[in-house]
């Protein structure tokens, strides 16, 4: 008799095993990648939004009231909220201005970037 060449079942299950492991653990890494990257670019349309309404501000030339307020702001089709807090400081020719961007995921806010300035008298 001829000894039989080839895999056993056992030998091919195995492999396909390794195979399916391999495959989903890529597909995990993908999707992470993806994520990250939607992430990075969400947090970039967030700074423009920010830099944007300070740089308002600073156009008005004047010194801006304390209080909050909330503008929104559309980049690349992405609907987001700039919150606005203009605070006192010590110094009466001075405002802190903190703007917090804030975009909707699934539904939920979700607050992409934070950017503080201080702003003087003119």
């Amino acid at each position: 008799m001829k000894p039989q060449r080839g895999f056993t079942l056992i030998e091919v299950l195995v492999a396909l095993a390794v195979i399916a492991i391999t495959l989903a653990a890529g597909l995990q890494a993908t999707g992470a990648l993806a994520r990250a990257a939607q992430r990075q670019s969400d947090q970039w349309l967030a700074q423009l939004c920010a830099e944007n309404e300070l740089t308002r501000l600073r156009l008005l030339r004047q010194l801006p009231g304390t209080g909050d307020s909330q503008v929104p702001c559309t980049q690349a089709d992405r609907q987001m909220r700039v919150l606005v807090s203009v605070l006192p400081t010590p110094n009466p020719n001075f405002r802190r201005i903190d703007a917090v961007v804030q975009g909707d995921v699934d539904g939920n806010p979700v607050r992409l970037l934070s950017l503080s300035t201080i702003q003087g008298r003119y």
